[in-house]
């Protein structure tokens, strides 16, 4: 990650990292192309907000947080142009294989669950990688296991209920009123940051999006229109990057998303919708190719979110009980209250 310019005195200021083409861009090369061109972070990948004279550019998705909407170009405070750049056609595999290529650098860590998602992300990136869970969870058992099979080092952190309390507290406070769904993965992902900090890793790559991308989530075995179901998903995904950022962000690192890299999200929107699901296989295109890169049960395994293969949602639904609360929304508003 680059800090950069911020008292230079000549506007450049650089947070995050860019490429073109497939290649990281040095800060050198960064300040020639805006000094030849204000508006080519049209076409930068990669997660960074940069600052140039007047002129901001953010990431697509805003994975890296800056005072300009995510996507965009400014220049003097007003919306110019859109940072949304046209990668060259790729197969599924090599997008995604360079998507994680260019995060994988040193200081970087996986969060790993064991799932398929962040399995091959971990496998590939060779990286150290940590799995949150209660102790003795589904979670731990399999990424575990999947590091021990892939010669991955991954540090298994136990949680106990009184910490997910504390973390659901630290989570009501920097979302507000959470929904449940979104309480319990901020509260798994507080974990994952803490770690992060304490390791001193400044960026942690997640399996976020595969499930949108390829299909994954459950629901969509009973939809009567899938490709409607995945589109209204995917218009959702700056909304979850904005509450993975929060929790990041307040531990002093970052989360970086591989299947949000624009080339892997071309590639998935490329393929047949019904080639996603066969019988009850989900995700069956990111399978294929994680079965070239992890061992096959692994790859082919099905597992539920990390919020509840990591037995922290049961943990939050006994703590709404304890609080004598019966929904999980209103135990989340008394602590967005207190």
């Amino acid at each position: 990650m680059s800090r950069t310019g911020a008292d230079g005195g000549d506007g450049f200021y650089l947070d995050g990292w860019v490429e073109r083409n497939g290649r990281r861009l040095s800060e050198k090369e960064v300040r020639t192309a805006v000094s030849a061109d204000p508006f080519a972070p049209a076409h930068f990948g990669g997660e960074f907000f940069l600052r140039y004279r007047e002129w901001t550019a953010r990431d697509h998705f805003g994975i890296r947080d800056g005072p300009a909407p995510a996507g965009t170009l400014t220049c003097g405070g007003e919306v110019v142009g859109t940072v949304c750049p046209a990668p060259p056609p790729d197969d599924l595999e090599a997008a995604i294989l360079t998507a994680i290529e260019l995060r994988a650098t040193d200081r970087t860590a996986v969060a790993l669950s064991g799932g398929v998602d962040s399995a091959l992300v971990a496998a590939r990136a060779e990286r150290p990688a940590v799995v949150v869970g209660l102790e003795d969870s589904h979670d731990h058992h399999l990424a575990l296991s999947l590091a021990a099979a892939c010669g991955i080092e991954c540090e298994a952190v136990t949680v106990t209920m009184p910490e997910v309390e504390e973390a659901l507290r630290e989570v009501a406070g920097l979302l507000g009123a959470p929904n449940p769904v979104d309480a319990s993965i901020a509260a798994t992902e507080v974990f994952v940051a803490r770690w992060a900090e304490d390791q001193g890793y400044p960026r942690v790559l997640t399996g976020q999006g595969a499930d949108e991308l390829f299909g994954g989530y459950a629901r969509y075995l009973e939809t009567p229109n899938l490709a409607a179901a995945l589109e209204h998903d995917r218009l959702d995904l700056p909304r979850q990057v904005a509450r993975d950022r929060a929790v990041a962000s307040s531990y002093g690192t970052a989360f970086s998303p591989p299947y949000l890299d624009l080339r892997v999200v071309a590639a998935a929107r490329a393929l047949p919708v019904p080639s996603l699901i066969k019988g009850k296989v989900r995700k069956l295109p990111l399978r294929t190719v994680a079965e070239r890169h992890i061992p096959y049960e692994f790859a082919m395994a099905e597992k539920k979110a990390m919020q509840y293969g990591s037995g922290i949602w049961k943990t939050i639904q006994k703590l709404a009980r304890r609080n004598g609360h019966r929904r999980v929304g209103e135990y989340l508003q008394a602590l967005d209250g207190e």
